[in-house]
């Protein structure tokens, strides 16, 4: 399901199914981008943010036509405790291993995978984006 901002309407709410994992989608070509996610964190309930979030940051691939700071991306991890994914998705292979990538956190997420909670997930994330 997508949504181009929060909060969600609610009167569909009884319709809604549960969130396992939110991505917020960030075009590094875009100011708007950063903003429109920037203006939505505030309405995602705390507890996501203990592994239920990531950052997906798109067209890397074109440093030079950057218009979001990269300081300002890596600060929005730190700051919601949150994985940075940063992808090409014009490019074939690095879209599917990106998506790939998206389906087994959501698996983790969603408690599919035996022994290895959100939490810990979002921890090991962290910890090797660093390396």
């Amino acid at each position: 399901h997508l949504a181009s901002s929060l909060p969600l309407p609610s009167e569909r709410d009884h319709l809604r199914p549960r969130i396992d994992l939110i991505a917020f989608v960030i075009d590094i070509k875009s100011k708007h981008s950063l903003k429109n996610v920037q203006a939505s964190l505030p309405y995602v309930d705390v507890r996501f943010f203990l592994g239920k979030v990531c950052f997906l940051v798109t067209g890397v691939g074109r440093v030079n036509n950057c218009s979001v700071e990269m300081n300002a991306i890596w600060k929005l991890g730190e700051d919601y405790c949150s994985p940075v994914i940063f992808c090409e998705l014009e490019l074939e292979g690095i879209r599917v291993a990106t998506a790939q990538r998206l389906l087994r956190m959501l698996q983790i997420c969603a408690g599919h995978v035996p022994g290895v909670s959100a939490l810990y997930f979002s921890m090991l994330m962290r910890n090797s984006a660093g390396d």
